[in-house]
This record gives C-alpha cells, sequence and structure tokens, in this order.
C-alpha cells in the first residue's frame, strides 16, 4: 500500500486569443504541470507564464510534447514517421527548455499528449522514437507512461519511467484508455473520482469499464484542467488524499 503520489497536469494550452483550462486556479493544487509547447495548444507568451508560475508554486516543470494538430487539439491521428516523431519531440522539449532555463526551473520529466501517448501505448515503432528524442535532450528525464509499449521501450533505454493513472477516465482491461467518443468514458462525479483515485494509489488496481479489476503501478495521478469544474474536482482529490494519510509531491521525488 502506498501513501504518497504526484498529481499532474496539462497546462499552458492556451494560444493567442484563446483561453484553455483553469491554469491558475488548478496550479495550486498540483505538483507536477505538463506545459503545452506550441505544437497542439500553447504559444511563447503562454509557456513564459505558466513555467513562472510554476516556479513560484513550486510545481515541478515537464515538457508535454504532441502532434502538430493544433485545429485537432493533438487528439486526431497523424500518420507521420520515425524521423518525425523523434526530432518533433526533441523539438519541443528545447522550446520548452529555453523558458526553464529563464526562470531557473529544472525540466523534470516529458509526457507525451494525446493521440501522440495513446498510440505510443501499442506501437512500439512510435514509443522507441518518442524516447529516443526525450534521450536525445537528456536521458535523466522522467518518461510518463500509462504503460505498454511507451513504458517498454524507455525502460529498455534504461530511463526513468513515471507510472501515471487516470482517475476521471474509464480503463478497458487491457490497460487503455475508453475512447472519449463513448459515453461514459470521462467521469464527472468528483466523489467516484476520488474512490478511484484513492483506490488506485493504495491498492495498485483500478476497476475496469466492464468490470473486472486492473492491476496498476502508480506514479503520479493525472487530472484535465480543461474539464469543467477542474479546480472544485482537484481540491477534492487533495483533501481526499490528505484524510487518507497519502501525500502530494512531485514525481521526481518518487521514481528513484
Amino acid at each position: 500500500m502506498a501513501n504518497v503520489v504526484d498529481i499532474n497536469c496539462d497546462m499552458g494550452e492556451s494560444f493567442g486569443a484563446w483561453k484553455i483550462g483553469e491554469d491558475a486556479q488548478v496550479m495550486r493544487f498540483i505538483s507536477s504541470a505538463n506545459v503545452a509547447c506550441g505544437f497542439h495548444g500553447g504559444d511563447p507568451r503562454v509557456m513564459a507564464h505558466t513555467v513562472a508560475m510554476a516556479r513560484d508554486l513550486g510545481v515541478g516543470v515537464g515538457a508535454h510534447p504532441g502532434f502538430s494538430d493544433l485545429v485537432g487539439f493533438g487528439r486526431r491521428n497523424l500518420d507521420v514517421t520515425p524521423d518525425e516523431a523523434r526530432t518533433d519531440v526533441l523539438y519541443q522539449i528545447g522550446a520548452l527548455f529555453g523558458f526553464s532555463r529563464r526562470f531557473g526551473v529544472p525540466l523534470q520529466h516529458v509526457k507525451p499528449h494525446g493521440q501522440l501517448n495513446n498510440l505510443s501505448m501499442t506501437d512500439r515503432t512510435l514509443a522507441d522514437a518518442i524516447v529516443a528524442g526525450i534521450r536525445d535532450f537528456d536521458p535523466s528525464l522522467l518518461v510518463v507512461s500509462y504503460g505498454g509499449e511507451l513504458g517498454k521501450a524507455a525502460e529498455a533505454a534504461r530511463m526513468r519511467v513515471a507510472y501515471e493513472v487516470f482517475a476521471d477516465r474509464e480503463y478497458n482491461p487491457d490497460g487503455t484508455l475508453v475512447s472519449r467518443r463513448i459515453p461514459g468514458a470521462v467521469i464527472h462525479d468528483p466523489d467516484r473520482v476520488v474512490e478511484r483515485a484513492i483506490t488506485m494509489v493504495r491498492d495498485g488496481r483500478v476497476k475496469t469499464m466492464e468490470g473486472s479489476w486492473l492491476e496498476l503501478v502508480v506514479h503520479t495521478i493525472c487530472v484535465h484542467g480543461d474539464t469543467q469544474g477542474a479546480t472544485g474536482l482537484v481540491a477534492r482529490l487533495r483533501d481526499g488524499f490528505r484524510e487518507a494519510g497519502i501525500k502530494v509531491v512531485p514525481m521526481s521525488q518518487i521514481v528513484e
């Protein structure tokens, strides 16, 4: 039974005149921020503001590279070559590093976004390319993965993996997330989300949408900042963890 966990959230996904998420409010309750790097969301001003805010609140900073798909918010399948995936990931990490260096915040991790992340769950070639891009920049960075081929590829490359779970998403028995296109795939009931999160951390398992139990490795739990009511949800989650005796710290303090 574990009594420590990281809470991560996708941040900095606004761009130009478009505002996405409740970053300023949610940032107060998380321990690690995945900062968009301009491909699926984010822009230089938003990246700078997000990194500075994370620094001021003591939140760990990581890159959140995605497909070059601003229109689809990185949630569409793109047919990219391994070289494209590798260099796109490297490019995006480098972009965020400029702001990380500017504000004196070390990069802690890299978490692929959206379909880049989902496809790497089952596509080993893509997973290897993502890991190669991260390793090209800095092999000491944590690779955030919710399992599958990305986790295996990172371990094969002898990189540290922070295994991630989603309390507000339904799971399939194979460990993949139920498609957002299926009704009920995203859980909106705060009490149920908190209950699932505590079970995930303490027991290392979750009940799938079909009713079976799925075993999990849990280092970090994701909350979605663009979900309606995200601030209230993550605040409830912190309260639930505190009442359950679960400490929240940045993932770099959990993964050896």
